[in-house]
């Protein structure tokens, strides 16, 4: 892939579940569930989609007795699928008395998430912020700690606020704002290690909504700890406005080097699968060189030369097909990830393209000769003609993958 970045402050390891984030490792990507945790059967099978799509931990809402019940029931039935990817307990208000009252459902969780904004605390070892700690020491879980812009506790932003007003230069009420959502997370976890927490079982994140602001305070975040952060633009929007922003922020931070793991907060559309957001998180990183998930498909935007809406069709066609057989590919061959397939739309960077890629194709354009050619690993390989380019095109790919890719020790036909 691309230059490793190093990041300005080693962050610590954390390991959660079967996955090691922070410390140089691979970039983590996470999703979230939106079903009722309460239907085992539904968040189940949402949870199994996700970690399909790629998502390498799913966080579940935990806000009810009965959701908290069906947490050990959700992990059980994900076992018997095969899906081992680490559940997320997302807790907020009443974690405390589930964490207690609920112990096999933390036990099974691989990490809590508790918002300090939303959890009652005091400097008693009674209160709900240390008795969630307390479960997670109990447990020998992990915690990301995470403040949200949304939901910061007022007490302390007040105290600094009314701090600031008495400086001879006050500041800005936003910077002080900023200032406030780290000095939560840090106090957090200063008193959750006070509490027994180790400190490499921490994770710490502070989620705003706008671009300039969340880079802002991960730059200041990152140079005061060296604890794992998990990255991501809060209440991001739905569509191209969601992606466009969540891309915004995150590449610059994950270009600094600043990041463990991501994950991309997309409203869905309505119907919409809540996988895009795993694809997005993906991309990002793939794009960025800093991951491989799945092929790539290069394809060109179209102009005038190519009036036909035969190559974007079969764009759109081989990148559907190589998502779908990801799951399959990822269990069967090593470096398929890396792959390019490049679909053209003429002969002005066609075949230059197809022939940088691994495997590509230079569909015709307007008004030129009805013929297609093949490269593969930058030859020349064949002309397809006809009406079944795009099936016969897409056997070309997989043949390709058989042949390339080495086939994993232990698996048969």
């Amino acid at each position: 892939m691309g230059e490793t970045v190093i990041r300005r402050r080693p962050s610590q390891r954390v390991l959660i579940g079967k996955v090691m984030l922070g410390g140089g490792a691979p970039i983590v990507v996470q999703s979230m569930t939106n079903t009722d945790t309460a239907d085992a059967a539904a968040t189940t099978r949402q949870v199994y989609e996700l970690a399909e799509a790629g998502s390498e931990l799913v966080r579940i809402t935990v806000n009810t007795p009965e959701a908290a019940a069906a947490v050990p029931l959700i992990r059980s039935r994900l076992d018997g699928m095969g899906c081992d990817v680490p559940l997320v307990g997302d807790f907020h208000y009443n974690g405390h008395r589930l964490l207690t009252e609920f112990p096999d459902c933390a036990q099974v969780l691989a990490k809590y998430r508790i918002n300090p904004g939303n959890v009652g605390r005091n400097r008693s070892d009674e209160d709900p912020f240390s008795i969630m700690i307390a479960a997670a020491v109990r447990n020998e879980k992990p915690v990301r700690i995470g403040v949200n812009w949304g939901s910061l506790d007022q007490n302390l932003v007040v105290r600094m606020m009314d701090e600031n007003s008495r400086l001879a230069e006050p500041k800005d009420v936003r910077e002080v704002t900023r200032a406030a959502l780290i000095a939560s997370a840090l106090q957090s976890a200063q008193r959750a290690e006070q509490l027994g927490l180790a400190h490499d079982r921490i994770v710490l994140s502070c989620k705003v909504s706008e671009v300039q602001d969340l880079i802002a305070v991960y730059r200041s975040l990152a140079q005061q700890c060296d604890y794992a952060l998990h990255l991501g633009l809060t209440e991001a929007g739905m569509g191209s406005k969601g992606i466009v922003a969540s891309t915004a922020a995150l590449a610059v931070l994950l270009q600094e080097g600043i990041g463990d793991t991501i994950r991309i907060s997309l409203t869905p559309e309505p119907g919409g699968s809540r996988a895009q957001e795993v694809v997005v998180a993906q991309e990002i990183l793939q794009t960025m060189g800093l991951r491989a998930f799945a092929p790539m498909v290069i394809a060109c935007p179209g102009c005038g030369r190519t009036t036909s809406t035969v190559f974007q069709e079969l764009a759109q066609s081989i990148q559907a097909h190589l998502r779908g057989q990801m799951p399959l590919w990822r269990e069967r061959h090593d470096g398929v990830e890396e792959m390019t397939v490049a679909v053209m739309g003429c002969i002005v960077n066609g075949p230059g393209e197809s022939k940088m890629a691994n495997i590509g194709i230079s569909l015709p354009g307007t008004g030129e000769s009805p013929a297609a050619p093949v490269y593969i690993d930058g030859e020349k390989a064949l002309t397809l003609r006809g009406d079944n380019i795009a099936a016969e095109f897409t056997r070309i790919v997989d043949e390709y993958v058989e042949r390339k890719y080495v086939r994993r020790a232990g698996i048969e036909d």
